[in-house]
C-alpha cells in the first residue's frame, strides 16, 4: 500500500509542478501593472497581484483559444465565466499558502531544485539542464529567478496539503461492485422486426375525412408557434455591386497586394529532426541509407513523435541553409546532415509541390468580385452615420428605404423562419428579443450589410391550412397507420410465443445477439432495443416501436460478470479509479472550502476590470 501512496503522490506532485509552470510560462506577453501592491484581492494578509491576475487570466484565455481555434475576446471569455474562475484559482492558492505556514508546511532548496532539472521546459538537446534555457524563459514570462523557485516551493507545499487531505481516500468496494455488475453485465436476447413491406396490404391513400379528423386530432403538430409582423429596411453589399465599377489599375494593385496568392513559388513536404552533434547527424542518414533504419525509428530514438518534426510544406527560402539540400531532391527522400540555427539536422522530404501562378486575367473576374465587395463594405460603413441619424430624427424604417439605398420589406417572423433576411442570424436574433415600443435602430449583419426593424403586431400561434400542408399531412397519416398496424402484428406475434413457438421459428427474419453489455452497438437498431433488453426478465418479451418499423424483443439470458477475466478486472480498475477520483475531488473541494471560511477575503474590482481592459 504504501508504495502506491507514493506513487500517487508522485504523480499528483508533479501535475500541480507542471499546472504552476503553464500558469507561469504561457503568459508571455502581459504587461506589469507597476507594483507588487497594486492587488485584485487580499486573502487574510496575503496579497494577490494584479500581474498574477493577468498571468492566469491569460493562460486560460489562450486554453480556451486553442479549444476553439480562434480568437477569444475578453467579453467572450467573461461569458465563459474564465475571469471568475482564474480569480478562484489564485484565491485558493492563497489559502492553502496561508495553512502551509500556519503548519510549517516547506521544503528545501534540494528538492526545489530538482523539481526545477526535471522540468522538460529547461532542457537542452541532451536532455540535460540548460541554465540558459532556463533564463530565457523566465525572462519572457517576467519572472525573475527567485520569484520562480519561490513559487515552486509554495507549489510543492501545496500539493503536500492536497495528498494529506486526500491520500486516503479509495474506491468502497460497496458502490464499486453493483456498478461493475452494471456495467459488465450481458444479455442473449433476439429482435424480430417487422417493417412495412411485412403488413399484408399496403396502406392506402386517406380519403378526405379521414384526413381532415388525423390533421384536426393533431393540430398541435402543425401549429405556427408565436411571432411578429416586422417592417424593416436593409441593405446588403451585394446590393451595391451593380452600381460599382473597378479600373484596370486598381484591379492590377489587388494582383500585385495578393502576389502570394497567385503567384506561389515551388514548396517541399518536409520533416526536419535535429541531432546532439553531426557526427549523430551523419550515422543516422548512414544507418538510413543502408536499410539499417527508418527515419520514423531515428525520431523514435530521440524520443520525439512524427508530429514534432513535420514543418509542413515550406519554400527553398524558409529553409534557409537547408534549402539548397532539401532542394536538389528530385523525388522524396533524405538529405543532410546540414548545421542550422538549432544545430545539426537531417529532412525528410515527403512530396514535391510545383511552382503556380495565376495570371493577372485568369484572376481578373475573382479580383474585380473581391474589389468591389470591399469597396461596398466600405461604403456602408461610410453611409452608417446617415442611417443612423435619419432614424434618430424620427424616420420609420420605411421612409429610411425611401430617403436612401436600402431597400424596405415586411416580414411575418417566427421562430423557424429562415428565409430572405430571416437568413441572417442578426435579424433573427433582434426579431426575437424586439418588443413594442423599442426605437429602431442599425444593426450591422455579419457579411458587412446593415438593417434597422419595427414590430407592427404580435403574431399570435396559428394552425397551418390543411390545403397547404396536404402532402405532409397525408405522409405522417399513412406513417401512423403503418405503426398501428405493425403494433397489432407485434402483438400477435408475441401472443404466439407467450404461447409456447419460439420466437425464431414464426416464419420472419430475427436477429440472435449473444454476450452484449450496456455499451455495445446493435447496428442497424435503435438504443431502445438494447436498453429495453437489460429491462426485461429473462424468457421475458416487449415491443419497441420507432414508427414505421416495430422491434419484438425476447430475453433469453442475463450473465454477470466473470471477476477472472481480464475484460472485467479492466474495468473494475477503470471505475475504481472514476470512483477514487470522484470521492478526492469532493474531500479537496471540502478542505479548501474549510480552509476558505476561516479567512477574510476582500476584492478589488476597480483593478480586476483594469486587468481586463489590458487585454
Amino acid at each position: 500500500m504504501s508504495s502506491n501512496k507514493n506513487s500517487k503522490g508522485k504523480k499528483l506532485g508533479a501535475g500541480l509542478l507542471m499546472g504552476l509552470l503553464a500558469l507561469s510560462l504561457l503568459g508571455f506577453g502581459v504587461e506589469g501593472f507597476g507594483s507588487a501592491r497594486q492587488t485584485v484581492g487580499t486573502v487574510g494578509t496575503r496579497d494577490i497581484t494584479a500581474d498574477e491576475y493577468a498571468r492566469t487570466l491569460q493562460n486560460d484565455l489562450r486554453a480556451l483559444q486553442a479549444q476553439f481555434g480562434q480568437p477569444i475576446t475578453m467579453e467572450q471569455a467573461r461569458l465563459f465565466g474564465l475571469d471568475q474562475r482564474a480569480l478562484e484559482q489564485l484565491i485558493d492558492r492563497a489559502v492553502l499558502d496561508t495553512e502551509a505556514e500556519r503548519l510549517g508546511v516547506s521544503v528545501g532548496d534540494p528538492t526545489v531544485q530538482a523539481e526545477i532539472i526535471a522540468i522538460p521546459n529547461f532542457q537542452g538537446l541532451n536532455g540535460t539542464f540548460d541554465r540558459e534555457a532556463y533564463r530565457f524563459a523566465l525572462e519572457n514570462s517576467g519572472l525573475t529567478e527567485a520569484e520562480f523557485e519561490t513559487s515552486i516551493r509554495k507549489e510543492i507545499a501545496r500539493s503536500i496539503l492536497q495528498l494529506a487531505a486526500i491520500g486516503g481516500a479509495s474506491a468502497p468496494a460497496g458502490l464499486v461492485d453493483p456498478l461493475l455488475t452494471y456495467q459488465a453485465q450481458t444479455r442473449d436476447f433476439t429482435v424480430l422486426t417487422l417493417n412495412a413491406a411485412d403488413l399484408e396490404t399496403p396502406v392506402g391513400q386517406p380519403d378526405d375525412a379521414a384526413l381532415t379528423e388525423y390533421y384536426t386530432d393533431n393540430l398541435d403538430a402543425y401549429t405556427l408557434p408565436a411571432g411578429k409582423r416586422l417592417d424593416y429596411a436593409w441593405i446588403t453589399p451585394e446590393m451595391l455591386l451593380d452600381t460599382l465599377e473597378a479600373d484596370e489599375a486598381e484591379l492590377r494593385a489587388a494582383y500585385d497586394a495578393r502576389a502570394a496568392q497567385y503567384r506561389q513559388p515551388e514548396r517541399r513536404l518536409v520533416e526536419r529532426l535535429i541531432l546532439p552533434d553531426m557526427a549523430a547527424a551523419q550515422d543516422a542518414v548512414a544507418r538510413i541509407a543502408a536499410g539499417e533504419a527508418t527515419f520514423e525509428d531515428v525520431v523514435a530514438e530521440r524520443g520525439l513523435s512524427l508530429e514534432d518534426t513535420d514543418l509542413g510544406d515550406v519554400t527553398r527560402e524558409a529553409l534557409e541553409d537547408a534549402g539548397e539540400v532539401v532542394f536538389a531532391l528530385t523525388e522524396p527522400g533524405i538529405a543532410g546532415p546540414v548545421e542550422t540555427d538549432l544545430g545539426p539536422a537531417i529532412f525528410r522530404m515527403n512530396a514535391i509541390l510545383a511552382a503556380r501562378e495565376t495570371p493577372f486575367e485568369e484572376a481578373r473576374d475573382e479580383l474585380r468580385g473581391e474589389v468591389l465587395m470591399d469597396r461596398a463594405r466600405r461604403t456602408l460603413g461610410d453611409n452608417l452615420d446617415l442611417y443612423e441619424d435619419l432614424l434618430a430624427g424620427g424616420a420609420t424604417v420605411t421612409q429610411l428605404a425611401e430617403e436612401t439605398d436600402m431597400q424596405a420589406g415586411q416580414i411575418d417572423w417566427r421562430p423557424d423562419t429562415q428565409d430572405g433576411i430571416a437568413a441572417y442570424e442578426e435579424f433573427r436574433d433582434m426579431a426575437a428579443s424586439i418588443q413594442p415600443g423599442d426605437f429602431a435602430e442599425i444593426t450591422i449583419l455579419a457579411d458587412g450589410g446593415l438593417f434597422a426593424v419595427e414590430l407592427v403586431e404580435e403574431l399570435p400561434e396559428a394552425p397551418r391550412p390543411l390545403d397547404d400542408i396536404r402532402t405532409q399531412v397525408v405522409r405522417d397519416w399513412q406513417n401512423a397507420q403503418i405503426e398501428t398496424r405493425l403494433m397489432e402484428q407485434a402483438q400477435a406475434l408475441r401472443t404466439e410465443v407467450e404461447g409456447g413457438t419460439a420466437i425464431d421459428a414464426l416464419g420472419l427474419d430475427s436477429l440472435r445477439f449473444a454476450d452484449l453489455s450496456r455499451s455495445d452497438p446493435v447496428p442497424d437498431l435503435p438504443r431502445a432495443v438494447l436498453t429495453e433488453a437489460f429491462e426485461l426478465d429473462e424468457n421475458a418479451l416487449s415491443i419497441v416501436s420507432e414508427g414505421t418499423r416495430v422491434h419484438l424483443v425476447q430475453l433469453h439470458a442475463v450473465a454477470s460478470p466473470d471477476p477472472d477475466l481480464d475484460s472485467t478486472q479492466q474495468i473494475r480498475r477503470a471505475l475504481e479509479a472514476q470512483v477514487t477520483q470522484s470521492y478526492t475531488q469532493d474531500l479537496f473541494g471540502y478542505f479548501g472550502a474549510a480552509l476558505r471560511d476561516g479567512l477574510p477575503i476582500q476584492i478589488n474590482q476597480q483593478m480586476i476590470d483594469a486587468v481586463q481592459q489590458s487585454f
